[in-house]
């Protein structure tokens, strides 16, 4: 089979497509034949060797967490799921033909394998971090990179909980963040002011890693209603860098549910191939994506 991988830290230029042996499923998991893969800004952190500490590897590694496709393997002690089923979930090496899920869900009537392959770290990732910094209904959450994958979720799912949302994003992705729901500002200079005249903040994520961490603490008056996926720097401004997942399959579960009622929908920005990993990443890199980058097998 066909799989992405690289031997050495670095940029997208060390990754390369080979010929590997297939992965099998073992006790506790499935194996699918690939359809689409979710492209994630971890991916890439990992590849260049960046937070290891959270996903320890081995080199020559695979690449990518997410997958939709179709079980084709069942492994030991597994039920509920069969050869043939659609589904969506997290593995490893996923950027490939065939790869092993530790976790899935069956995929939601009306939803493509390329929308699939987006959803799961993506859920997970907003899930946890609304819940972390603790806001809830009736008050206001401040998000900083609002338009990528995990801030599209964060919008749909806090809306969805009474939350009001503050969204800042490019000038191209306002009239975005406004149909997920936000009050849609601009970063750029005079952001903060901004974002007062929209109202109180009384907690705030980042997203993007822009280099915002004080200003966020200066609006919601507390490092500890701030929380960053982004910016390896901000505990030490004392705000939580959130980078190690919850329950995946808890996660997947609330997913199918938003999904289902109508509650969440992300869209997918690009496709690219298996042979286009390393655009993909630069694209994901290069940040101000609306949605979500799929590679499609």
């Amino acid at each position: 089979m066909k799989k992405v991988s690289f031997a050495e830290f670095g940029g997208p230029d060390v990754l390369r497509l080979v010929d590997a042996e297939e992965p099998h499923a073992g006790p506790g998991q499935i194996r699918i034949a690939v359809r689409a893969v979710g492209v994630n800004p971890v991916d890439w952190r990992i590849r260049e060797g960046q937070i290891l500490g959270a996903h320890p590897i081995e080199l020559p590694s695979g690449v990518g967490l997410d997958a939709s496709g179709v079980v084709d393997e069942v492994g030991e002690g597994v039920v509920g799921v069969e050869a043939g089923d659609p589904v969506f979930g997290e593995g490893s090496s996923t950027y490939a033909e065939f790869a092993v899920l530790s976790a899935w869900a069956r995929m939601p009537e009306g939803l493509t394998f390329a929308e699939a392959a987006g959803y799961p770290s993506v859920v997970e990732t907003a899930l946890r971090v609304i819940r972390e910094v603790g806001v809830r209904s009736r008050q206001t959450l401040l998000v900083s990179g609002a338009s990528g994958g995990v801030g599209s979720a964060v919008l749909q799912i806090a809306h969805d909980r009474g939350i009001t949302v503050i969204g800042t994003a490019g000038a191209a992705n306002q009239d975005y963040l406004r149909g997920l729901g936000a009050l849609a500002t601009t970063y750029g200079e005079g952001w903060v002011g901004r974002v007062r005249r929209l109202g109180h903040v009384d907690a705030a994520l980042d997203l993007a890693g822009s280099g915002v961490i004080r200003e966020l603490v200066e609006l919601t008056g507390d490092p500890g209603k701030v929380i960053s996926i982004a910016d390896l720097g901000a505990p030490a401004l004392g705000v939580r860098f959130s980078g190690v997942a919850g329950s995946v399959p808890d996660a997947l579960a609330e997913a199918v549910d938003l999904i289902s009622r109508g509650k969440l929908r992300i869209p997918v920005e690009k496709s690219y191939t298996l042979a286009e990993a390393a655009a993909a990443h630069i694209d994901s890199q290069a940040g101000h994506t609306r949605g979500r980058r799929v590679l499609i097998i």
